[in-house]
């Protein structure tokens, strides 16, 4: 779960990061009063779980209350990439002499948590590591071990952060970013940029916030803070209907049983030439209520042409699985077409099944290969 800027910064603040003081508003109105409260320059910023605010327009600088309210006015509604202004944040100007970049999250590759800090803030992550991978210092911590103050120290040291009263206020930084990220049950904790003011001031000017959805029980007042309407509507439909659900950007459907099978569909998918409009997962089941949800919410993206049912049987059997989209099929209407392919357990019978019944818009294939060439072909 993602979450706005102005959460996580309260969430940094909780653990002693140092933000610059803001205010929140739904109206122009509303950061007009946020700007009289705050005081002289104010900048106004667009609340989007996506990058690029900056270059759609959606960070203004506002001199006084009534710019702010102007400014405000021309961010609200706004549309950055795919995202729609809901809500702005106003937060007091502040004077920067550098900017810093400072990260903590999990590096999959080697299975540990890691820091990322460079003195080449401001800019994209992925740029800095393209360009200069020389001024990014990367540290990874053993979770066991837990975090230690030689490690701060080591990373200040390898992103060349020279002044002393800077690494001393970045070490503190450090580790309290740690402690809000294991806290927090945190995918990722990013600070882009961590300022430092010409009185020599470190704090945090943004925060990007990932917590991982599995560890929301524990945190109920994270859970809280989900903004479904600025999520995608169809990610929400199949949260309320269980189905493991994410959408991607082409035009066949994917639809499996066990998260493994369906990443290597979407891979197949691509391989053929294909675009994945989605990752959804049936799970071990295949019976028809699950179906039906399942396609309710594929074919609720009027960008899919086609849909990929990939199922393999193992502790589930395949006549099960054919019966059960069967009998979603005759409780729904899917005007798009259907490519099943059945391996494992009973897979002739439910082949058979498919065959015999002969849906109009149903396809079985008998290969993962050939159901997704035909899939591809369907969708062109």
């Amino acid at each position: 779960m993602d979450l706005y800027e102005y959460q996580g910064k309260e969430l940094f603040r909780r653990f002693g990061i140092p933000t610059s003081e803001g205010r929140l508003a739904l109206t122009p109105s509303e950061a007009r009063a946020g700007a009289e409260e705050l005081g002289g320059p104010v900048v106004v910023k667009a609340q989007v779980l996506t990058g690029g605010r900056g270059k759609a327009g959606g960070v203004k600088l506002a001199d006084d209350p009534p710019d702010a309210e102007r400014k405000a006015d021309e961010i609200i509604g706004l549309d950055i990439n795919g995202h729609v202004v809901r809500k702005v944040w106003i937060e007091r100007a502040s004077e920067i002499a550098r900017e810093y970049y400072l990260s903590v999250t999990f590096d999959r590759g080697e299975k540990n948590i890691l820091f990322m800090l460079t003195t080449e803030g401001g800019v994209e992550i992925e740029q800095v590591a393209e360009e200069s991978p020389e001024k990014l210092a990367r540290l990874h911590v053993d979770p066991i071990e837990g975090f230690q103050p030689y490690q701060a120290r080591r990373l200040i040291y390898g992103a060349g952060i020279a002044d002393p009263n800077e690494q001393k206020q970045v070490l503190g930084i450090v580790g309290k970013l740690y402690e809000c990220f294991v806290s927090m049950d945190a995918m990722l904790c990013e600070i882009n940029p961590l300022i430092v003011t010409p009185e020599g001031e470190v704090r945090a000017l943004d925060s990007k916030f990932t917590v991982d959805d599995n560890a929301l029980f524990r945190h109920p007042d994270l859970a809280e803070l989900r903004d479904t309407a600025g999520a995608d509507p169809l990610e929400v439909l199949a949260r309320e209907k269980g189905v493991t659900y994410v959408k991607l950007d082409g035009e066949v459907g994917v639809l499996g049983n066990g998260a493994g099978l369906t990443m290597s569909t979407v891979d197949v998918v691509t391989f053929v030439g294909g675009r994945p409009a989605n990752f959804c997962d049936l799970g071990g089941g295949g019976d028809a209520q699950g179906v039906v949800d399942a396609l309710e919410v594929i074919t609720g993206d009027a960008r899919v042409r086609s849909i990929f049912f990939n199922i393999f049987g193992g502790i589930t059997r395949c006549d099960e699985v054919a019966r059960g989209i069967l009998q979603a099929l005759e409780q729904m209407e899917a005007e798009q077409p259907i490519v099943v392919r059945l391996d494992g357990t009973n897979a002739e019978e439910g082949r058979r099944l498919l065959q015999e019944a002969a849906p109009p818009n149903l396809h079985v294939e008998p290969t993962m290969l050939d159901a997704a060439r035909r899939a591809v072909e369907l969708a062109a």
